[in-house]
């Protein structure tokens, strides 16, 4: 399989784009003709940078409002046409893109409109040329693949096929089972785009919100199994049309289109093999087990003030490190490093950060294939030196550069707290914290797409729709991400103003990744109960909250009057209740959360995260946060 992305997917100028995808690892470009016209090289020049980079042109588009016009209209169109097939010759490309027509004056007809590529093949086949036809969503006359199909059969000209685009079919509700009626041969190429479920102007719609396979909720997959079972072998593209995007980086967008071409083709794989398409197996998404550890980067009394936090959430230091400045805090299956090294990754993250979980340790069913599948999904991989006695724990790098290493039980990997580090004799403590929850990370709203498609690739999770989180001072986009049985859960926290609490953090801390980690608990009361006797500092929550909780829900007055003495928030759904209790903020806006889930609850307590900020907020700005 060839991969190739259109070049109006990127953005910066034409070369810029050029260096990014070669970079990526993607095989071809589609030119789009509006990046071509506005670069100062000339057609021979253009196509020799294009190879010299390792790609080729895979197609050249658009040309738009060609069939179905009535002369004179028809002749000129013709002769754009063919001032196209000049410049397609000069610059080493053999596929035009034609969409199907919007022009006003364009005539109905299935028989003219196949007449006319009829004749347009014969003028190809002189040149060598080839022409693909495209049903856009809002065509004027032919908005339906099956249509452009029935238009390119009735053609009946070796040069003439269909080029399908998974947007103009599944924006439009298109059965994409019907692709498989066509013939492999006669497709001439396929485009794909996915896109966020919103109700609205499809061309409006196409021209703004599309986004990578994977990052929205069409069907994209289902629509890539229907080519591949036509025999199809040709490139696989990429046409994204994104504000967002437009302003992004270019390498990191390129990255993020191969990484989702990658697990897209290889989902199709395992569900629609296809020998045609010459795919080189990868190993499959990571089962999670669970998170294995956390590892902090802190210096001086900034580690100290973190030990002491551990130490009144009921952590016992457990063990230290046998050659390393690190401690290890444990309590149930949670375990949290602290890392004071002054030389290595850990001393550098914390000199640009400052106190910072440099580190997240998941526990997978085979850490070699994880740190495989994600090397070929583009990801990182990270090593530094390992001392006598220590395990080479596979990692990659991880948002903000941090690092994720992945353990397992097979290779002996779970085996490191035994191996690396020397029990410590300190009284037993615990306070009921069992597990981690999740891990919330924040974000620049802008990278919120990409980090969604880098978890949902690499492990075995699946998204939850994106909401909107009230600060007192901007709006928090937050998208959830869980596997299956709940063992990984991490929230992406997208920021766009450093007033609010997460752009805050993300600015103070030079854009740090992870802000809180949720510890869950079984009895919160209890946990509540027994971190009265540690000196843990809970945030303090405004009376009016427990007021309007009482009006919200049908809650006995005395669990009302528990719950505000003990400043536990509360949320429920349908399928159960939620607890939640924060420690105050630390290290420039940190902070720990206690959960507890009652039956099928699976939220996050999202309607409690307006109270929870203006709380936090109220004890930060003591501390120079920026007011309104």
């Amino acid at each position: 399989m060839k991969t190739s992305i259109a070049t109006v997917s990127i953005s910066g100028n034409f070369t810029e784009k050029l260096e990014a995808i070669a970079a990526a690892g993607f095989d071809g470009i589609e030119i789009f003709e509006q990046d071509f016209i506005a670069h100062d090289g000339d057609p021979r020049e253009v196509g020799d940078l294009i190879r010299a980079m390792g790609l080729e042109i895979t197609l050249f588009q658009p040309f738009r409002d060609f069939e179905g016009l009535p002369d004179p209209l028809r002749a000129k169109a013709f002769d754009r046409v063919e001032r196209k097939f000049d410049l397609m010759q000069e610059l080493g490309a053999d596929l035009v893109l034609i969409c199907s027509s919007c022009h006003p004056q364009a005539l109905g007809g299935i028989d003219k409109a196949a007449a006319d590529f009829n004749e347009l093949g014969h003028r190809a086949a002189k040149r060598g040329l080839r022409v693909g036809y495209e049903a856009l969503a809002w065509g004027r006359h032919v908005n339906d693949h099956r249509d452009a199909w029935e238009i390119v059969r009735r053609a009946d000209h070796d040069n003439i096929g269909l080029i399908l685009d998974s947007f103009h079919t599944l924006a439009r509700g298109i059965d994409p089972e019907t692709i498989r009626r066509i013939p492999g041969d006669k497709i001439f190429f396929v485009q794909l785009a996915d896109a966020p479920a919103i109700e609205m102007d499809l061309l409006y719609w196409s021209r703004h919100f599309r986004n990578m396979p994977g990052e929205g909720d069409l069907d994209v997959t289902a629509f890539m199994r229907a080519v591949v079972a036509t025999g199809y072998a040709g490139p696989v593209s990429l046409e994204i049309f994104n504000d967002q995007f437009r302003g992004g980086r270019p390498s990191e967008i390129a990255k993020d289109g191969y990484r989702a071409l990658a697990a897209l083709m290889d989902d199709v794989r395992r569900v629609e093999p296809a020998p045609q398409q010459n795919l080189v197996p990868m190993p499959p998404r990571a089962r999670v087990a669970g998170v294995a550890f956390l590892e902090f980067a802190s210096k001086g009394a900034e580690a100290d003030a973190l030990e002491a936090l551990l130490g009144t959430l009921g952590f016992r230091h457990a063990a230290d490190h046998i050659g390393k400045r690190l401690s290890l805090w444990v309590q149930n299956d949670i375990r949290i490093v602290i890392n004071r090294e002054t030389e290595g990754y850990a001393s550098s993250a914390y000199t640009t950060h400052g106190t910072l979980i440099c580190d997240i340790g998941i526990a997978v069913d085979n850490a070699a294939a994880t740190v495989a599948r994600a090397e070929r999904l583009g990801a990182r991989p990270f090593d530094q030196p390992v001392g006598a006695h220590q395990l080479d724990i596979p990692a990659i790098r991880g948002q903000s550069g941090s690092v994720l290493h992945f353990i397992d039980d097979a290779s002996g990997l779970s085996d490191v707290w035994d191996i690396e580090f020397t029990p410590v004799q300190t009284p037993a403590a615990g306070v009921g914290l069992t597990r981690i929850d999740h891990i919330a990370q924040t974000t620049t709203y802008d990278e919120m797409l990409s980090w969604s498609l880098f978890y949902t690739t690499l492990f075995q999770m699946t998204k939850s729709p994106m909401v909107d989180v009230i600060d007192p001072d901007g709006l928090v986009r937050s998208q959830a991400l869980s596997t299956p049985d709940g063992t990984l859960r991490v929230t992406l926290n997208g920021a766009e103003t450093h007033r609010t609490m997460a752009g805050h953090f993300l600015a103070d801390s030079f854009h740090a990744s992870v802000q809180h980690v949720a510890l869950a608990t079984d009895d919160i009361f209890a946990t509540a109960d027994a971190l009265d006797g540690t000196g843990f500092a809970t945030l303090p929550i405004s009376g009016n909250y427990y007021a309007d909780l009482a009006a919200r829900f049908d809650l006995a007055p005395d669990v009302i009057d528990r719950l505000s003495a003990r400043n536990i928030l509360y949320d429920e759904d349908a399928n159960g209740a939620f607890y939640q209790l924060y420690s105050r903020p630390f290290a420039g806006g940190m902070f720990f959360e206690i959960v507890q889930r009652e039956a099928g609850y699976a939220g996050y307590g999202g309607p409690n995260a307006p109270f929870r900020i203006a709380a936090q907020k109220r004890l930060m700005r003591h501390k120079g946060m920026p007011r309104a």
